[in-house]
């Protein structure tokens, strides 16, 4: 009642919220000791090994989730407003546990890591225009969201393989987070290779130094030696902001109806073209190879080609990382409407709809929203797959 005399707000409405809940999608034999058949000695002795040390304190992981929004009409109905936040905190995280190696095994299910995750979404309409027989109604929405591992297992890193990818999880950083090689450029002569003195060390312990052609990598710890020590974090596959953006036209009996999705900040790692551009094998490869470094003093961005590429230009770095923003016109539908009121019938609808008519990135894959499945260790990883297509649709709604 103290608010209803207030001019310029409708409606308003304000949500609080606390909640608890848990996960158990656990392996049900983590918990367990168990052997596993092997093959050895080429395969002419079959025997059995350790393949589990079991947890009997293994539990589900725990989410206490905050939650807090704020949505209202204002303006005589005409803005409407939506602003929604959460924190949560994950406790018990089941995780893999590094195990010695008199155990028999490398690594057993814990309880030992913990998580943080925090977004926020806001939501705006405006109806420009409110007459008799024209509406138009403009609206969008951004949200964005942060994640953060606070505790692992004796705080250890672990890094996930996929796809030649080296995906991190790590305290203090998101999860999935890209694990890989910063570059410079590429080596354009001979000396400028000679006065870096950047090597890496074959098989055998040699030292194998870069030469004209090759990736400059960065040698972020100063030894002059390319190695795992000069990994860093080359790309995040969580955007920094996404959402849509929306309107809504209508004109006595006609409606049209568009939707904008967007995604901004977002890496990927394009794994098709780590392929197709890497010169490494007899494969086919993109005319963007037509650019490699063939000649001394050439400056180019891409390494020279070399069969099973000695010098690691090829490796996982930030080369294969891409920029996936995105701006897509996702839906686009008109509409009419054949007014009627009858025993039977309420109404009549004649529709058309396009979807996915086009996609503004500057990401060379077919699709800047990719993900590799699921799971996510497997967000922000083009394989390949075919991307959305152009689709149209036309129907009739009767309303009875």
């Amino acid at each position: 009642k103290w608010l209803a005399d207030v001019k310029g707000i409708d409606y308003l409405r304000l949500n609080l919220g606390y909640d608890v809940s848990g996960n158990d999608n656990i392996d049900y034999t983590a918990s367990r000791t168990y052997f596993i058949a092997q093959s050895i000695l080429g395969a002419d002795i079959t025997g059995k090994f350790l393949g589990n040390v079991g947890n009997s304190s293994l539990k589900w992981e725990t989410t206490r989730r905050l939650t807090a929004g704020l949505e209202g009409n204002f303006l005589n109905n005409r803005l409407h407003a939506a602003f929604n936040f959460y924190k949560s905190w994950t406790s018990d995280l089941v995780g893999l546990n590094k195990m010695s190696w008199i155990s028999g095994v490398e690594q057993n299910w814990g309880n030992d890591g913990k998580l943080e995750n925090m977004g926020f979404d806001v939501n705006l309409a405006y109806r420009l225009i409110n007459t008799k027989n024209f509406h138009w109604e403009l609206g969008a929405s951004a949200g964005h969201y942060e994640n953060k591992v606070t505790a692992l297992s004796n705080n250890e890193n672990f890094e996930t393989n996929i796809y030649g990818a080296t995906v991190l999880t790590a305290v203090g950083n998101p999860v999935g987070v890209f694990y890989g090689y910063a570059t410079d450029g590429v080596f354009s002569t001979t000396k400028e290779a000679q006065d870096a003195a950047l090597y890496q060390e074959d098989n055998k312990g040699a030292k194998v130094y870069f030469q004209a052609g090759d990736m400059k990598f960065v040698d972020q710890n100063g030894d002059h030696r390319i190695d795992d020590s000069d990994r860093v974090i080359i790309g995040n596959p969580n955007p920094d902001i996404y959402g849509n953006i929306f309107t809504h036209l209508n004109w006595k009996n006609w409606s049209l109806d568009a939707t904008f999705t967007y995604c901004l900040g977002n890496d990927i790692f394009n794994y098709e073209r780590s392929i197709l551009e890497s010169g490494k094998y007899f494969y086919n490869q993109t005319t963007a190879m037509n650019g490699r470094w063939t000649t001394e003093g050439q400056e180019t961005s891409i390494p020279r080609v070399s069969y099973m590429d000695a010098h690691g230009n090829s490796r996982f770095s930030d080369r294969w990382i891409e920029n996936g923003s995105y701006l897509r016109l996702s839906n686009l539908t008109l509409s009419y409407s054949l007014p009627m009121n009858t025993t039977f019938l309420q109404g009549i609808t004649v529709w058309g709809a396009a979807y996915n008519l086009f996609t503004l990135t500057r990401y060379l894959g077919s699709n800047p929203d990719c993900a590799l499945s699921g799971s996510v260790l497997s967000q922000g990883i083009d394989r390949g797959l075919l991307g959305v297509g152009r689709t149209f649709a036309t129907g009739v709604k009767v309303n009875l």
